[in-house]
């Protein structure tokens, strides 16, 4: 066995771009409601009449959810784990004893097998209780061990492992280093190969639920050698073996019952038994269960939205100010419309992606992304207006409000709690460019050797027929429209009249497509590089997500006799209040300050307004800024701390 490197890998941005590239899942082979907007191709049909669940799967699921919801309302103190900054053990223990860790688990192997959609009603419940307990649970079934092990792990791994992620352990993803966040391609991890056993040496950094792990998921780079082909490589690590040390407990600004870590491998042997698809394949394995694993975090932000109207409905109907409730002055009523819209269409979303991934008819790689996208940063705004509705009350602490006599609401925690949404599971930036690839995906099949620089002359000649062929037939279509009709969609007008908006939708996504064909032709190869064009892209595209979803979930509800006008009503709300988000965008898509912002960043980084910085004091300790992740024994105490 090879001793473990301890020199951190030099990756090229192009040699980062193609592992990555090899990650994603190259193949379409089942329609998807999202790429289609993205290419001009409004397919209502894809997502309307709204998919539902089986009787069956209601049934188990609405009677865990009134299990769940006792246990939520009697179990979980969310102030105290505020306060002490830990779940209680007996709050985990209860979970057990209900189920809860085997949400997503098949009954065969001791869990509930609830659906998706199930699962997601189950997280907003329990993360509106306390985000924390959310994200523990989270962590656990949406990217821990289960998942990966449902979709790519043998029968002999599932019948080893699920049973006990159904009932007992606990478990937790580590792909993070201090050095590596979005860019595996630099992943320090090795895991070498010794007879019937890997070993492994590294650090992993914000290992969620790692302090108190059971099971981990590993990521690790396996040399190359004759027996395989190495390359990340996804492992299931006992986290009680020899050589596992959590070094540290992570503190955070919100989250703070959140059992975050560092966790240090030191020749830890794992059996080759454990390693989850053959050797190369861990990203892929990791990108596969992000695929629904992200829906999630925008399922735990429709229950905060959720909340987020209450509070504001009881206390705006209240507090009064020159003679009125504050919910009757426009300033406030904007505020609270738009929360009450929102959270309308963030579940829409959501139910609807959940609907779509559980039925395995459609592809919702680009759907769930935009999902979490979006209902991270709905999920923001929606808690800081709260917060400013509230006003001095919504920064002021739970405790703080208690100890004057007045009820207890954590706006405050909520807004700090939400944050990290909008980082975790692939940072908002980050999303931008996942979507983004997948958005030009079928441009990039047909033209992508164009713009290749390392392509032949006669590979362009090839990939410019091609692309000539695909242009003629495609370029025609997105001329005109259902979108110009104005009797197109009339199935949607019910009283309010949501078809204007779908007309809406069919005409902008035309609008999407063209300006990104013509931004294609304009930047060829250096597209990559206008990340603020193509963020903007995303974002029209997520707006356009959400207005379908929110219009078919009203029609859905409507045609069930389920608050049809009001959902209808809320509906209508949004998409106007979309409406006006995506004409700016579409404005800023070519009038911006991104090259300005360019020439200044230069100057920023090369020392130019230093003399801005002046008049200050850095409160910051010393120390580096990317902490030692040299592989080798631990020098610090073990602070993992099993639930009992």
């Amino acid at each position: 066995m090879s001793a473990p490197t301890t020199k951190k890998p030099t990756v090229t941005e192009r040699e980062a771009r193609q592992v990555a590239e090899a990650a994603r899942e190259q193949d379409w082979r089942k329609p998807s409601f999202a790429k289609e907007l993205f290419l001009g191709r409004f397919r209502l049909d894809l997502i309307h009449p709204h998919p539902l669940p089986a009787d069956e799967d209601v049934r188990r699921g609405e009677e865990f959810l009134a299990r769940l919801r006792e246990f939520c309302e009697t179990k979980i103190d969310s102030a105290r784990i505020e306060r002490e900054a830990r779940i209680p053990d007996e709050v985990v223990t209860g979970l057990k004893e209900i189920g809860a860790l085997g949400m997503k688990i098949d009954t065969k192997y001791g869990g509930l097998g609830l659906t998706q959609v199930y699962y997601n009603k189950a997280l907003a419940l329990v993360g509106s209780a306390n985000p924390a307990v959310g994200a523990l649970l989270s962590a656990h079934q949406s990217i821990g061990v289960p998942q990966p092990l449902k979709i790519f792990g043998t029968q002999e791994q599932k019948d080893a492992f699920l049973p006990r992620c159904a009932r007992t352990d606990i478990s937790a993803f580590l792909l993070t280093e201090p050095d590596v966040g979005s860019d595996p391609a630099r992943l320090a991890t090795t895991a070498v190969r010794d007879g019937d056993d890997y070993v492994l040496d590294g650090v992993k950094l914000w290992t969620t639920n790692g302090v108190v792990a059971d099971l981990l998921v590993v990521m690790a780079r396996v040399p190359k050698s004759e027996d395989g082909k190495g390359g990340i490589t996804a492992f299931v690590v006992e986290a009680d073996s020899a050589g596992v040390t959590v070094e540290n407990r992570n503190a955070f600004m919100g989250l703070r019952g959140i059992e975050n870590g560092v966790t240090r491998f030191h020749q830890v042997r794992v059996p080759a038994a454990n390693r989850i698809g053959p050797e190369g394949a861990g990203l892929k394995i990791a990108l596969t269960t992000l695929n629904t694993g992200r829906l999630s975090l925008p399922a735990m932000c429709v229950g905060a939205g959720k909340w987020c109207l209450k509070i504001a409905r009881e206390w705006s109907a209240v507090r009064e100010q020159w003679g009125k409730p504050v919910a009757l002055h426009e300033a406030v009523g904007s505020k609270i419309s738009f929360i009450a819209a929102t959270t309308f269409a963030l579940e829409a979303v959501v139910d609807l992606s959940s609907q779509m991934a559980d039925e395995s008819r459609n592809d919702i790689r680009i759907e769930a992304a935009l999902a979490k996208l979006y209902g991270s940063e709905m999920g923001c705004l929606m808690a800081d207006e709260l917060v400013q509705i509230r006003g001095g009350r919504g920064f002021e602490t739970a405790e703080s409000l208690a100890a004057r006599g007045e009820r207890a609401v954590p706006a405050e925690q909520l807004l700090r709690d939400l944050r990290i949404n909008r980082i975790f599971e692939g940072s908002t930036e980050i999303m931008h460019l996942l979507i983004a690839r997948e958005a030009v995906d079928a441009h990039l099949s047909v033209a992508g050797d164009l713009i290749d620089p390392d392509k032949s002359l006669q590979d362009k000649a090839k990939a410019g027929a091609n692309a000539g062929v695909f242009y003629a037939k495609w370029l025609p279509k997105l001329v005109a429209g259902p979108g110009q009709l104005p009797t197109s969609y009339a199935d949607f007008k019910h009283g309010v009249d949501l078809s204007p908006h779908l007309r809406y939708v069919e005409r902008h996504a035309r609008k999407l497509a063209r300006s990104t064909f013509y931004a294609m032709s304009r930047w060829q190869g250096r597209m990559e590089t206008k990340q603020g064009f193509l963020g903007r892209i995303v974002d029209i595209g997520a707006e356009l997500f959400a207005m379908s979803a929110a219009c078919v979930r009203a029609e859905l509800l409507r045609s069930q006799g389920d608050h049809g006008r009001e959902a209808y009503q809320l509906a209508d709300a949004f998409c106007r209040q979309a409406r006006v988000r995506v004409d700016e965008l579409f404005t800023r898509l070519w009038s911006n300050t991104d090259d300005l912002d360019r020439k200044v960043v230069k100057g920023v980084l090369g020392g130019s307004y230093e003399w801005l910085e002046r008049g200050i004091v850095d409160p910051s300790g010393e120390g580096p800024w990317i902490a030692d992740a040299t592989p080798g024994p631990a020098t610090r105490e073990n602070v993992r701390r099993p639930f009992k």
